[in-house]
């Protein structure tokens, strides 16, 4: 994976753990987000903060910081369909896809989207 450069806000980073803290679920809204939040997670809260990432996100992940995630159709054989995969398991992701598939849906950026539960 590529090195990524991401921001945390004190808030964004205060709102992740109080939601966390109250056993409320953390909803993604993009794979981006998915890894800022993973790669800022540490010691059991997300930290704020300008940092880099390296963090390859593939099945057998544990995720820590996200719960749900909103997210398009990315393309086959990305990076970002593995990580998607991890997080709702590789069989609901390809049953997914085939209905995009046989539905016509629109791929990769600007395209359909889908909310993991």
């Amino acid at each position: 994976m590529l090195d990524e450069s991401y921001s945390v806000t004190p808030a964004a980073a205060r709102a992740v753990n109080a939601a966390k803290a109250g056993g409320r679920p953390v909803t993604a809204v993009g794979t981006t987000v998915v890894r800022t939040l993973e790669s800022a997670w540490k010691d059991g809260s997300v930290r704020s903060g300008r940092r880099s990432t390296t963090l390859f996100i593939r099945p057998g992940f544990e995720f820590h910081a996200v719960d749900r995630l909103l997210t398009n159709f990315h393309l086959p054989q990305s990076t970002l369909l593995i990580l998607v995969s991890a997080f709702a398991g590789y069989d609901l992701v390809m049953k997914a896809y085939r209905e995009a598939v046989r539905e016509r849906y629109r791929f990769f950026s600007y395209g359909d989207a889908m909310l993991i539960l």
